[in-house]
């Protein structure tokens, strides 16, 4: 009987333990999702930004970039 005890207790302790776990995660997950929710990032800069790239409308430039973009590995 003491075995089946043992037993009981130790699966009520696993059950605790991975429920809190489970509900520790969620609530890190829902304060992640409410931390970034708001968060713009395709907003326009500010300051003094300027722009990197500029890209032309020729025909072979749009396949040199093609090349381009398979020598790479992307």
């Amino acid at each position: 009987m003491a075995k089946w005890t043992k037993l009981i207790l130790y699966t009520i302790k696993v059950f605790i333990l991975f429920t809190g776990c489970t509900i520790l995660f969620y609530y890190g997950i829902m304060w992640l999702n409410e931390e970034y929710q708001d968060y713009h990032r395709y907003d326009e800069p500010k300051g003094a930004a300027i722009k990197v790239s500029t890209a032309n409308q020729d025909e072979e430039d749009w396949l040199h970039r093609f090349i381009l973009f398979y020598q790479i590995g992307e």
